[in-house]
């Protein structure tokens, strides 16, 4: 079935029908129009999957797809237009261009935390660009992944873009087919066996992974506002977010009034009963609602800490000075458990971030600007914010995506056009003019090359 539709795929896109702009902009609208008359459904799904609030569902997952939509029909026309490159000197006389490509074939995996926005997404800048899309949706979120299915299905032919859901035998089946382009959002571990999966053909790739972010509050910080925007930031999507904060690093004379502030925000939105609260998610399934939960074990949870397995229900949970060696701090948490670690002075804040990988996002409270600068610029990491959560994701005209271990490549925006689309390089040359220095025999004109050299 995979080789086959793959196969189907391959000769639709010799067709040349996905390289007419007019085309890709023809089905992205009707995509469009699709997805605002099913957005109900989206949300219900996402409900169903893992009792994802309404708002939150609008705010990170269909009015992201929407705006990404709408940029990229506004935009396609002008970016998928040769563009004039100043031509060198060297080979004068001659018209230089830049020609945005199709890859061909393209595989996304989408992973279950966004399974909405995180599938379509690059989806769509894959159509825009000019390719062929197989999607393959997380089956931890079946409703969400039945409704893609249903929607995809709708809109494309299958030849041109198709979802194929199922668990990790249908991804070992697609990743053991060659691609031309692989689209990867998950975690680490599962993103090193895509990138070895793409090297046995030479694949181009984007991994968009994750890491320990490190949050860090010094002692200028406004600790009301701070613990106002970590409560939303961190517990937005019940902290399965890849760019949520994953650890505290905070000035020890801040620590107890921090507390104090965290305590009083996450009252004001959840209530003093989150369980109860329509406002916060559930973990999306079993093994890691029980993952999680043994995170706790052992630990000082200053604030929450109580848990039901029934519903998956883990309360918004800070764990005071955990030793580094502990299972919450070995990995990514990926849940709405905040560690709280104190620091004295800078050298300490260098050791703890260095322990770890160069994560996807760090962030920074702090009023002394020079200071939050200099952090900022010490430390590598995906992207992030000074005085601010998440929300440097919001930006289009930002590139997201990680470094190292966090991942490989960038998108958003026009970026998202260029991840999918080759860059091709022409050279169109005169015939007028056919300058005799450059052709055999070289004698006499070694000399003359170098001085041409210098002046360039």
């Amino acid at each position: 079935m995979i080789p086959e539709l793959l196969q189907s795929q391959k000769e639709y896109f010799k067709t040349g029908e996905t390289k007419n702009v007019a085309f890709r902009k023809q089905v992205l609208k009707h995509l469009k129009t699709e997805l605002i008359k099913r957005e109900n459904e989206i949300i219900e799904a996402l409900a169903k999957d893992f009792k994802k609030p309404a708002f939150e569902s609008v705010l990170t997952e269909t009015t992201v797809v929407l705006s990404d939509l709408d940029l990229m029909i506004k935009n396609l026309s002008k970016w998928a237009k040769p563009k004039r490159v100043i031509p060198a000197l060297l080979n004068f006389p001659s018209t230089d261009r830049l020609y945005s490509e199709p890859f061909g074939q393209t595989l996304i995996i989408a992973p279950w935390n966004y399974p909405y926005q995180l599938a379509i997404a690059p989806m769509v800048a894959a159509i825009a660009a000019g390719n062929t899309v197989l999607l393959k949706p997380s089956e931890l979120t079946p409703n969400t992944s039945a409704l893609l299915k249903s929607i995809i299905d709708t809109v494309f032919k299958p030849e041109h873009v198709s979802v194929t859901e199922g668990g990790v035998a249908v991804s070992t089946e697609l990743l053991a087919q060659r691609w031309d382009y692989i689209f990867f959002t998950g975690s680490v571990n599962v993103g090193k066996i895509v990138a070895k999966a793409a090297a046995e053909h030479l694949t181009p790739l984007t991994l968009e992974l994750g890491g320990k972010n490190p949050c860090i509050i010094d002692e200028t910080a406004n600790i009301k506002l701070t613990a106002k925007r970590i409560v939303w930031g961190k517990f937005l999507n019940a902290g399965q977010t890849c760019i949520a904060p994953d650890y505290i690093l905070i000035h020890h004379s801040k620590k107890e009034a921090f507390y104090k502030a965290m305590q009083i925000e996450i009252d004001k939105a959840y209530s003093n009963n989150p369980s109860t609260s329509k406002d916060f998610c559930r973990i999306v399934n079993d093994m890691n609602f029980k993952r999680l939960a043994k995170m706790l074990d052992n630990e000082k949870c200053i604030i929450g800490g109580q848990t039901d397995a029934k519903i998956r229900y883990i309360a918004p949970t800070l764990i005071d000075e955990p030793q580094m060696d502990s299972e919450v701090m070995k990995d990514e948490i990926f849940g709405p458990i905040l560690p709280v670690l104190s620091y004295k002075n800078e050298a300490e804040i260098e050791t703890t971030i260095h322990k770890y990988e160069k994560p996807l996002s760090l962030y920074v409270f702090s009023t002394n600007s020079a200071k939050a600068g200099k952090i900022i610029e010490k430390y590598a990491f995906g992207g992030g914010c000074i005085n601010d959560t998440v929300i440097h994701f919001a930006n289009h005209r930002l590139p997201f995506g990680g470094t190292g271990n966090s991942g490989i490549g960038a998108y958003h925006g026009k970026l998202s056009f260029d991840t999918f689309s080759h860059k091709k390089a022409v050279v169109k040359k005169g015939n007028w003019l056919d300058l005799p220095v450059r052709y055999a025999p070289y004698k006499g004109k070694l000399s003359f090359i170098k001085k041409v050299f210098k002046w360039l």
